[in-house]
């Protein structure tokens, strides 16, 4: 069969310099796993999103890292999202995920367009000492180094985040980390990404998330991480729902973006952000 075409979008950005790229397939109709797997590879990005058509405006979606299927990803769904949007017309799409069902709705306005992706149900997990510990080891931190107003936690959007809060936003900068210890916990505890985050003020964050287990070393933004960051922050009661919060990400990567998460007051958490096509 002919090669698809393969769309280059970096999200939650406005300029090709920020953001994090996502390789995007329209229409993968034909491909199997493991053509999706070697496009992903080939692109090199931390996920390539698959859509595959059904009828109106509902797709199956599939999520390759350069290494392995990922059951969600939210920065390759802002930028299929808005890839559609520029190639059809801005409005609401439904996308059948491995996590469930994720409804987007894109908007236009002059030359940016914006989507919007509302999450699966969200769930928020406790976290072992002893998990605790290997993470701390893994990251290079110290206890004393967490921010004990935000306490470890693993949140659920679609994918699985470990949470970890920095005292400091210089410790949240200097990340050094034991990328093959991190990555056998984190695979032993089906993590996507670590969600490192620091506090500014009540609801604007700056954020890192390792993503070994994709193969990557850091994504520059993290949608799914966000929506978890969204749930987890609404579950221990940390912002008064419905509330707005602001991510930084990418900044210490030289790639900025710009996360906006939407909390209500149950339900799936909503993540909005710009994309525009890699020059």
């Amino acid at each position: 069969m002919s090669q698809p075409e393969i769309l280059r979008y970096t999200a939650f950005t406005a300029i090709p310099s920020g953001g994090n790229p996502a390789g995007v397939v329209l229409d993968a109709r034909g491909l199997d796993a493991a053509s999706m797997q070697a496009i992903a590879a080939d692109v090199g990005y931390s996920e390539t999103a698959f859509l595959i058509p059904r009828t109106g405006n509902e797709y199956d979606v599939r999520y390759y890292s350069p290494e392995k299927e990922i059951t969600f990803c939210g920065h390759a769904t802002i930028a299929a999202a808005v890839a559609l949007a520029e190639r059809t017309r801005p409005g609401s799409v439904r996308l059948h995920t491995r996590s469930g069902e994720v409804g987007v709705e894109t908007h236009r306005d002059g030359a940016r367009t914006t989507a919007t992706l509302t999450s699966v149900e969200p769930h928020v997990e406790a976290v072992s000492d002893e998990v605790l510990e290997r993470a701390l080891g893994a990251l290079r931190w110290s206890p004393q180094e967490l921010e004990p107003a935000l306490p470890a936690r693993i949140g659920f959007a679609g994918a699985r985040h470990l949470i970890l809060a920095a005292r400091t936003r210089d410790r949240l900068s200097a990340l050094d980390y034991d990328y093959a210890a991190l990555k056998d916990l984190m695979l032993a505890l089906d993590l996507t990404t670590v969600a490192l985050v620091w506090r500014e003020a009540p609801t604007l964050f700056h954020a890192r998330n390792p993503f070994p287990p994709g193969g990557v070393v850091e994504d520059p933004a993290t949608g799914a991480s966000a929506a978890a960051f969204g749930a987890y922050l609404r579950e221990l009661g940390l912002v008064a729902t419905p509330a707005t919060v602001t991510i930084h990400q990418g900044v210490d990567m030289g790639r900025p973006s710009l996360l906006t998460v939407d909390i209500g007051d149950r339900g799936g958490i909503r993540v909005t952000g710009q994309a525009v096509p890699v020059e």
